[in-house]
């Protein structure tokens, strides 16, 4: 087993608000460019949402082993989840990674856990980012697992990312 791990350099800190109706990943890239965020990571946020698609299906997995692709639909659901924000250079944007657990209001609150694939705010959504001024966070295709994208540290940056 590798063990990967680097110091990180903290940035700044914030509160972010996203307002009812907004696309959250959309939200979340114009809080990126606003503040010039390219990399840190969402230690927590909780969330109303009108519907969000998470990474899931209900069939039989051919491999087990192997991702889902697939993506279930839910419907008015609270959530909590964190992740992490990698920027690729070479398309200039910031790379979510963000899983959440969410509770089916009307089905007693009935749980779902996944990687989110995307969501519409309902009513709120309450944020905290912390941003990492070094080393410089990327995601890096692994070939031998599935080519799953994976959260690589590169050298620390004076000045930030």
């Amino acid at each position: 087993m590798t063990l990967r791990a680097a110091e990180l350099i903290m940035g700044r800190t914030f509160a972010v608000h996203f307002d009812h109706g907004d696309d959250f990943y959309t939200a979340l890239a114009e809080f990126c460019a606003e503040h010039d965020v390219r990399q840190g990571f969402i230690p927590m946020f909780i969330a109303g949402m009108r519907e969000v698609q998470l990474v899931g299906t209900c069939e039989k997995l051919e491999n087990p082993d192997a991702p889902v692709w697939s993506s279930v639909h839910l419907e008015n659901v609270e959530a909590v989840g964190g992740g992490s924000l990698a920027y690729d250079a070479e398309a200039g944007v910031v790379l979510p990674h963000i899983h959440v657990s969410v509770g089916l209001k009307a089905q007693s609150a009935t749980a779902h856990t996944s990687h989110l694939l995307g969501a519409k705010i309902q009513f709120l959504t309450e944020m905290y980012v912390v941003e990492v001024s070094g080393p410089a966070f990327s995601r890096q295709r692994n070939p031998s697992l599935y080519d799953v994208p994976l959260l690589s540290f590169g050298e620390p940056s004076p000045t930030g990312p």
